[in-house]
């Protein structure tokens, strides 16, 4: 009988409990949800009330809730949620100095219990969270990946189709850079049906989806006093899917980027969104593209401000350098 796949995440919170439940449904494996000590209740009751889903949903595995890392072991993939969400008037870099402590812990935990998954990291500033996870587990690169793009193009998606009116699974888009206020748009690449954008929508207006696509997190933030949950966990079980399946599917993720994209130099680079192909290896390639000029410069820039974030992390953490 084959090996049924292990799912752990890190983080019983609203992201955490919506991936289980993606997960769940859609049948990808055994999963266990992990929280801090104070919270031994409510994950263990909420993973209580996601398994007693199964017999109405039609789906069939085991499913944990636990305070205890042992659990862990033995996973093929862990997803990190914990973090402070973003709260209104808070940036994603007013979050470092408290999520870099829980990364780190949490990273320490993960190397001990389960060194042989591929991890995803969701907590913000996503960017550098990844880079925390990086050093302090030691994994290989292609072991840690972040997922920032997934949610981002699906986001401009959903803008384009209620521009105009066309199914969400007709249009097809790419963004790379860091997540949220700089990530880097493409236009060029971007089509409904494999038609131009351009077709449909002018220039100007596209920018400002774009824009509103760049704000997208703020957006919800503002609206509902915390940070979206169901959008970012999909993204996720999208990449679980892709390794637990070994689909080799191209998706936009965090990667560790030392030459690519002319980020970072050799032995010295940075987790940067860009497209990646996902495998039961994790991130097996870096799908590189010939950008532009103007698309050169963005993406430039967001790099830097990822390097900026990196570096606050290194100057309040020096052991991470």
């Amino acid at each position: 009988m084959p090996k049924r796949a292990k799912i752990s995440v890190i983080g019983g919170g609203n992201v955490g409990a919506s991936c289980a439940l993606w997960a769940a449904s859609q049948e990808l494996g055994d999963i266990v949800v992990l929280d801090i000590p104070p919270a031994e209740g409510m994950v263990k009751g909420k993973m209580l009330d996601l398994a007693q889903c199964g017999p109405m949903g039609r789906f069939d595995c085991k499913i944990t809730g636990t305070v205890d890392y042992k659990d862990i072991a033995g996973s093929d993939v862990v997803v990190v949620t914990a973090g402070i969400p973003r709260k209104p008037g808070m940036s994603r870099d007013d979050l470092i100095a408290t999520n870099v402590k829980i990364v780190k812990d949490v990273s320490e935990n993960i190397k001990k219990h389960a060194p042989e998954a591929i991890v995803i990291l969701v907590s913000n500033p996503l960017d550098a969270m990844v880079y925390t996870a990086w050093k302090t587990t030691g994994f290989p690169t292609n072991q840690i990946v972040g997922q920032a793009g997934c949610l981002d193009v699906a986001r401009f998606k959903t803008f384009i189709a209620m521009e105009t009116g066309f199914s969400v699974e007709d249009i097809n888009a790419l963004l790379l850079g860091g997540h949220g206020d700089t990530m880097v748009p493409l236009p060029r690449f971007t089509n409904i049906a494999g038609i131009p954008i351009t077709q449909f929508i002018s220039e100007e207006r596209l920018n400002e989806i774009v824009d509103r696509a760049k704000a997208g997190g703020g957006e919800i933030v503002k609206l509902m006093g915390t940070s979206a949950y169901y959008a970012p966990a999909l993204g996720v079980i999208d990449m679980v899917e892709a390794i637990i399946k070994d689909k080799k599917r191209i998706l936009p993720c965090a990667a560790y980027c030392e030459k690519e994209f002319g980020v970072g130099a050799p032995g010295a680079g940075y987790f940067v969104g860009v497209p990646v192909v996902l495998g039961a290896g994790g991130v097996e390639k870096i799908v590189e593209l010939d950008l532009n000029a103007d698309e050169q410069k963005l993406m430039d820039a967001s790099t830097e401000h990822v390097k900026s974030l990196v570096e606050v992390v290194c100057k309040a953490f020096p052991e991470l350098a």
